[in-house]
């Protein structure tokens, strides 16, 4: 198995914007836990006419520093990375503080009447959101003198965008890549190989970015090899996860026993999920079968 080392330094303070990238300034959240890190970082985009990224939680705090930060300024788009609640319960309030339009990819969940159960446990999906401005794979919106380039990176969500702001190399990369943790791919948002497809979209632009912006943690300033190491890492895991179901573990359950031995108590669901996305990715290559629907204690047998 692949050892990842994870850059959990972050140089912040509540309420406070820092500059974080020439025209991006960043607010953080102080909503932090064992999966959103120090919190969610909200990007404020531009200098006369702003765009924000993602408006975080709902919080009186965070949206005061938020206000205080636009200074008057217009605010012509609220983008969102994906409908995580913790990354979208701001967005009313801030709607209604600045007029803004919202632009996002929108909900695109197989299905959209179940309630989703967060890796911790609690709703985490904003399913009502219905955005302005949809925007699919390339799509723009400039405005301000910038514009921001949307890039379709579903596998964290089925809507999952990262957004580039072009000419600059900067890449707001949501949760898709996190310098300070691996990405939560979780069923029934998370798909496996959608993730693979989306890290490999984002290798593929070398060329073009420099630093990427998260939706946790702080700059990620080697981004492709970040990237690369991540998708490195996945493809390990799986092999690992296929070599226990043929050595006799049977379930998701045992995996993450035998995977995930000395992991916190507070992570074993987020875990379970893990290999769940990777079990189901292994099933549609036809390498492991389950008779009915994938759960942690279903028979897996390799084929």
């Amino acid at each position: 198995m692949t050892k990842l080392t994870f850059n959990t330094e972050m140089v912040f303070a509540y309420g406070v914007p820092a500059e974080v990238a020439p025209g991006v300034q960043r607010l953080v959240a102080n909503n932090p836990s064992v999966f959103t890190h120090k919190g969610t970082n909200t990007y404020i985009v531009g200098h006369d006419t702003l765009a924000i990224v993602d408006p975080g939680p709902e919080d009186a705090s965070h949206h005061a520093a938020l206000i205080r930060a636009i200074a008057g300024r217009p605010v012509s788009h609220i983008v969102i990375t994906h409908t995580h609640r913790d990354h979208t319960d701001g967005l009313a309030a801030l709607v209604r503080a600045t007029g803004a339009k919202v632009a996002g990819y929108g909900r695109t969940a197989a299905n959209p009447g179940v309630l989703k159960i967060g890796p911790s446990g609690g709703e985490f999906v904003d399913a009502d959101f219905r955005p302005d401005v949809v925007l699919r794979d390339g799509d723009r919106i400039e405005t301000g003198g910038f514009a921001l380039e949307a890039i379709f990176t579903p596998g964290h969500a089925p809507d999952h965008l990262c957004l580039a702001l072009v000419g600059t190399g900067v890449l707001f990369s949501g949760d898709h890549i996190m310098g300070w943790n691996t990405t939560v791919v979780a069923p029934p948002e998370g798909d496996m190989g959608d993730y693979y497809a989306s890290l490999d979209k984002l290798i593929a632009r070398a060329d073009t970015d420099l630093v990427y912006l998260p939706g946790h943690g702080g700059e990620i300033a080697e981004p492709h090899r970040v990237a690369r190491a991540y998708l490195v890492h996945r493809r390990w895991r799986e092999q690992a996860i296929l070599a226990a179901i043929r050595d006799g573990k049977p379930t998701i359950e045992a995996i993450v026993a035998l995977i995930y031995d000395q992991i916190d108590q507070r992570l074993v669901k987020a875990a379970s999920l893990s290999v769940q996305a990777h079990v189901e990715h292994l099933i549609r290559q036809r390498l492991v079968a389950c008779d009915g629907p994938v759960g942690f204690a279903s028979a897996l047998r390799a084929l």
